[in-house]
């Protein structure tokens, strides 16, 4: 029974692919996929309270950049970007959180002891921003860790991450590494986290009341 459950698990973390591949963060393709749009490289600049207002590149990333979420009733979530190790990722999720994309957008999907996923703007799991970004697989996912959601291995056989669907790792989850690009790691708002974990949810592991990502920015510090 627990292989069963698990295996449901790992099915829905491929965005919308439809397919059965076990044990997966999922996202829907959108009807077109290309290449993450490119941007002009500028020095970033901070707005009063710290959140960066200019987008960034890859090439020109801060040492120390963060991913701060605050969920609507639960609290503030604080990651630490891998600018390392995965640029082009971490600079597509940190430009939309500067441009506002994610403000008022649900976590769609949670799975109690696997992961809290969301960045949709359908809120269904098969929108985006109509792009994908080149995957970056190199860090492993741990209690806590922020990764990109991905269509199938039949339909994406690159492993492209989804533009802006990510997932938060509830545990450990070693069965994932290898197969998803992984951007950063929590480093306050570990007890937010787990209360997003227990929310109750229904059909295709969707909250019953949504959970409403309230504020979106992006830090240096």
């Amino acid at each position: 029974m627990k292989h069963v459950l698990t295996t449901l698990c790992l099915m829905g973390l491929v965005v919308g692919c439809g397919g059965t591949e076990p044990e997966q963060p999922t996202e829907q393709p959108p009807a077109t996929e290309t290449e993450a749009p490119a941007v002009a490289p500028a020095e970033p600049t901070e707005q009063e309270g710290g959140a960066l207002t200019d987008t960034l590149t890859s090439d020109n990333l801060p040492e120390n950049l963060y991913f701060n979420i605050t969920v609507k009733d639960h609290g503030t979530m604080k990651v630490k970007f891998h600018t390392g190790i995965a640029p082009k990722n971490v600079t597509n999720v940190a430009n939309l959180g500067i441009k506002g994309f994610y403000d008022g957008l649900t976590f769609h999907r949670i799975v109690p002891g696997f992961v809290v996923q969301g960045g949709d703007p359908k809120g269904d799991g098969t929108g985006g921003p109509g792009y994908t970004v080149e995957a970056e697989i190199n860090a492993k996912h741990l209690k806590g860790s922020i990764a990109m959601a991905r269509t199938g291995d039949q339909v994406n056989p690159e492993r492209r991450s989804s533009g802006s669907q990510f997932y938060l790792c509830l545990q450990p989850l070693p069965q994932l590494d290898g197969g998803y690009t992984v951007i950063g790691d929590m480093v306050e708002g570990q007890d937010v986290l787990e209360q997003l974990g227990q929310v109750q949810t229904g059909p295709m592991d969707k909250p019953v009341e949504p959970v409403i990502m309230e504020k979106v920015w992006v830090t240096t510090e």
